[in-house]
């Protein structure tokens, strides 16, 4: 896992969102463990209270479960539940704004699938 970290999101935001992406990725699959509060911590040379609170975050959301004296593992569910919230985010919060602003270029999405195929396809 390895993480550029920004100044404008605390990093146990960061974190959690990232355990998110590696969900939504395939890269965690349910019943996989999460590494250790001491091992990213040290990785990353971040407090453990900061590992410690975006795990806990998402035992919170239920994507995570806590297996007494054997860690943290992914539960069943939770690249579903993911899509499920994360789209919907995408959804209210960021495609109205995001529609706003290529109305304002006068953009629309013929034009912007026309030169998505471009690239990919040279």
């Amino acid at each position: 896992m390895s993480i550029t970290w920004n100044d404008s999101t605390p990093i146990y935001r960061q974190l959690r969102d990232r355990v998110v992406a590696m969900i939504l990725d395939g890269v965690l699959k349910p019943g996989d463990p999460l590494p250790s509060v001491r091992q990213v911590a040290g990785e990353f040379q971040i407090n453990p209270i900061t590992v410690s609170k975006a795990y806990q975050e998402l035992v919170d959301e239920a994507l995570v479960e806590k297996r007494r004296g054997l860690g943290m593992y992914v539960t069943d569910g939770a690249r579903a539940a993911l899509l499920k919230s994360e789209r919907d985010r995408f959804l209210h919060d960021e495609w109205p704004a995001l529609r706003e602003r290529l109305s304002r270029l006068g953009l629309d999405l013929k034009q912007l699938l026309a030169e998505a195929s471009k690239e990919t396809n040279p």
